[in-house]
């Protein structure tokens, strides 16, 4: 499915191949501190299949609990998160943030992951796959 978006402002844009299948709901604390909410929900783009159009993304490199890094791109002027990818050499996967893209209410979440971190106030989610951790 191709897809497109951009942050808030409309300083970064961009285009991208997934399966929305792949769409993803992450329960993890990090998750919840970055977004400033209960969750995110991403779906994954392989590096070739995922291209900024204009504009250029600041990046903080996050640390995870498990030691590995992962880069956090989001628009320097409005903030948006816009994705989040490995950090160093190898093929890239870029997360990128649902609420970002146009078509995002075609892009429904197929699996909860870090289930054990959600929130005791969510409702349910129908029709995931509950993954406890990652």
């Amino acid at each position: 499915m191709k897809i497109d978006g951009g942050c808030h402002c409309g300083a970064i844009t961009y285009e991208a191949e997934v399966d929305p299948e792949k769409t993803n709901i992450c329960h993890c604390t990090d998750c919840q501190k970055l977004t400033g909410t209960a969750f995110r929900v991403t779906v994954p783009a392989p590096e070739d299949h995922y291209r900024i159009t204009m504009g250029a993304p600041k990046v903080y490199i996050k640390t995870g609990s498990s030691g590995a890094r992962r880069a956090q791109a989001f628009c320097g002027e409005c903030g948006s998160h816009l994705y989040a990818t490995s950090v160093g050499d190898g093929p890239k996967v870029y997360g990128i943030r649902v609420g970002t893209a146009r078509q995002r209410d075609e892009l429904v979440p197929r699996r909860q992951l870090w289930h054990r971190s959600a929130l005791h106030w969510l409702p349910e989610f129908e029709g995931t796959t509950i993954v406890e951790e990652q």
